[in-house]
């Protein structure tokens, strides 16, 4: 708890005191969201108290805070995942930071394998809920009574007004919005074709390497929580191809425009 303050002091300290409404995880290839920030304030994470410190490429590894749509928010270029060696606390710690600034609304963001096969890489994919089949939990441990109750319901862990919303102002600007279930897994390694198809039959819609423990950590907080992913590809075993991080990376960039306009578009509405 001591180093969370500690981490949101020095953040203030350098954002200022005026309050951000919305928190923002944005995955691979999706940073570029930040960039257009007005009033822009960035912060290193490794200048940041206690913050670990990104390793994936397109990852920046900077907090940014600014106005986007008429509101303050501060989006984490690049986040931390459990495959980077980093224990669930650390992964969740931004996320509680975050809590501890004040923020009670976080938008997630992923890069993702499409597992339902009428999906194609591009789509956006709104989480309706997730799957965790990995035994460690960022709740594991103490539990701060401040932060949340020992055990806390899931049920709502990505909020139901909130993605009602999105596809509302998806339809709007004609972006079509596919709505499915993530499922985690831990990584580095792209997932085999066997664990997609038992994926697939537990009804997982897409697989990734992040974003659940943070929406964990941020339901224990009774934080309200929208999943996007963007499909960049299509899970292993699908096509006849191998996978890589530069295909992951180069379909986000093919998608910024549309998930830009549908973040942007829900910021301006996201009610506060």
């Amino acid at each position: 708890m001591d180093n969370m303050q500690e981490a949101a002091m020095y953040i203030t300290s350098r954002i200022g005191e005026e309050p951000v409404s919305i928190g923002m995880v944005l995955g691979s290839g999706l940073g570029g969201l930040a960039d257009e920030l007005e009033e822009a304030v960035a912060i290193s994470y490794k200048d940041i108290p206690h913050f670990p410190v990104a390793t994936v490429f397109g990852h920046k590894g900077r907090l940014v805070a600014g106005m986007l749509e008429g509101k303050r928010v501060l989006c984490m270029q690049g986040r931390f995942h459990y495959y980077e060696g980093y224990g669930m606390d650390q992964v969740v710690f931004p996320i509680q930071v975050m809590h501890a600034l004040g923020i009670e609304q976080l938008l997630v963001t992923n890069a993702a394998g499409g597992v339902n096969e009428s999906y194609k890489p591009g789509d956006l994919m709104l989480i309706s809920d997730h799957i965790k089949m990995i035994a460690d939990s960022p709740m594991r441990g103490p539990n701060y009574e401040s932060l949340g109750e020992r055990f806390f319901d899931m049920t709502n862990a990505y909020d139901k007004q909130l993605r009602v919303l999105a596809k509302e102002e998806a339809k709007k600007q004609d972006i079509s919005l596919q709505e499915g279930v993530y499922m985690f897994f831990a990584g580095p390694s792209y997932e085999t074709p066997a664990e997609i198809r038992a994926a697939r039959t537990l009804g997982a819609d897409a697989v990734g390497m992040s974003t659940v423990p943070e929406a964990i950590a941020a339901s224990h907080m009774r934080m309200k929580v929208l999943g996007i992913s963007c499909i960049t590809n299509m899970a292993s075993g699908i096509l006849d191809q191998p996978l890589s991080h530069a295909e992951v990376m180069e379909t986000g960039d093919q998608v910024k425009e549309a998930f830009t306009s549908l973040v942007r578009s829900v910021t301006k509405v996201w009610p506060v």
